[in-house]
């Protein structure tokens, strides 16, 4: 995790030696664009394409098989779990779900645990969040299960444990909220936040979509129940990971066949079993990491993500110090770009300027950034933000540099900021 003290940016990037060999990993970086968009996901790296390739070209077999070829495959694909567990350093492989997508996987979760949830239980969602993380849970309605908000702070624009308090009940079963607001990029205490929760009862649901590719996963260390991100957002293929402590898996009901074994924790919620070649991809995800902790000399992949947070912190402080400084713009989180209190996806609006003008300036700038709720519309209500359009997002990655900031702030100059 993070060890980075409590600090506004720093100004040395422990990437810069490396940024041209992180750059030549991404092929997409080769262009024109200045991508800013990386919230909504990140470019690939070659190693994870190119396993893809391989795989359809040379072992696209079923798995199980006696001949050689599908045992080939059969280990490439459990290379990829393993990865996958090694990256969130979870104690068993059997704790990782792949699927589709985030929202495909909370839906298969919320299914699952229908079954076995009563009329009054309760689950506790936030406001703040991406909207995968609300609705599956919400539509346990139907089975009379009651779905309460936990409410941001809208001065603060925190989670406080005062209103999550007020809100637990002998019937609390759940609670979700997200680790990092892919709004905000505000990065919310999930350990204190899990052992406050076990302390009353109840299980944690994290949604670390908007946090895992900025920050080191541990689920050991933050002894969450659930956990859940999207490896499209991590340089990797698109589909998604769920995490699940291995006796939390193993008593949720099956959604797959009737004759899936009782032991088989992720394929239970894997209808239709996991993507093969995606799924072996992700050991390009992992072998990337492991060369950049070889070139940086660190002992850990938690002193990767260090340098990340590090270098982000360094592109968030230039382009925040520059938005502090314009009277008609409102940052909309955390004004300085502390490691520690938030990640690199910046969210602004401007006075009198609907946030979809500026995007779309900048598209002619080449340089890519997004506008609007990004599937938090409860967030955007609740900060009255759906009158402007939303807000304007600006989300970097380690791969982005110095220059392209300031490619975007000229294109924010020239858009008469």
């Amino acid at each position: 995790m993070t060890t980075l003290p409590a600090s506004t940016s720093p100004t040395v990037s422990p990437l810069e030696p490396h940024l041209d060999f992180i750059r030549s990993q991404f092929p997409a970086l080769d262009s024109p664009w200045a991508f800013f968009d990386n919230a909504g996901g990140s470019q690939v790296l070659r190693g994870v394409a190119e396993r893809v390739s391989d795989y359809l070209l040379s072992t696209s077999v079923q798995l199980g098989a006696s001949y050689a070829v599908s045992q080939q495959a059969s280990a490439r694909v459990e290379a990829g779990v393993q990865a996958a567990a090694h990256f969130i350093h979870a104690a068993d492989p059997r704790e990782v779900v792949l699927g589709g997508s985030s929202t495909q996987l909370v839906a298969n979760l919320a299914s699952s645990m229908g079954e076995f949830l009563k009329a009054g239980d309760e689950i506790i969602v936030t406001d703040t969040d991406h909207e995968a993380n609300v609705g599956a849970w919400t539509r346990l309605g139907s089975r009379g299960v009651k779905t309460l908000i936990w409410k941001v702070n809208t001065q603060t624009l925190e989670l406080d444990l005062d209103t999550l308090e007020s809100l637990m009940t002998e019937r609390t079963r759940l609670v979700c909220f997200t680790h990092v607001s892919n709004v905000l990029g505000t990065i919310n205490p999930v350990a204190q936040i899990t052992r406050f929760v076990h302390e009353r009862g109840a299980k944690v649901f994290v949604d670390g979509v908007a946090y895992a590719p900025h920050r080191q996963v541990d689920v050991q260390a933050w002894d969450v129940d659930f956990y859940l991100f999207s490896w499209y957002k991590v340089y990797g293929p698109h589909i998604s990971l769920l995490f699940g402590k291995l006796d939390a898996l193993l008593e949720l009901p099956s959604i797959n066949h009737f004759f899936v074994s009782p032991d088989a924790a992720a394929y239970r919620l894997q209808p239709g079993n996991l993507n093969y070649e995606l799924t072996y991809s992700l050991t390009g995800v992992t072998e990337y990491m492991d060369a950049l902790q070889s070139r940086l000399g660190v002992d850990s992949l938690g002193g990767v993500f260090d340098a990340f947070a590090a270098h982000e912190a360094m592109l968030a402080g230039r382009l925040l110090d520059y938005l502090a400084g314009k009277p008609r713009v409102r940052i909309i989180g955390h004004p300085a770009a502390d490691p520690l209190a938030r990640v690199d996806t910046i969210s602004f609006v401007v006075d009198g300027v609907a946030s979809s003008e500026l995007p779309r300036f900048l598209d002619g700038q080449h340089v890519a950034v997004r506008y609007g709720h990004f599937y938090a519309y409860r967030l955007i209500e609740a900060l009255n933000l759906d009158q402007t359009e939303g807000v304007v997002r600006v989300s970097m990655a380690h791969y982005n540099t110095l220059e392209e900031v300031d490619r975007l702030i000229a294109g924010l100059e020239a858009f008469g900021l």
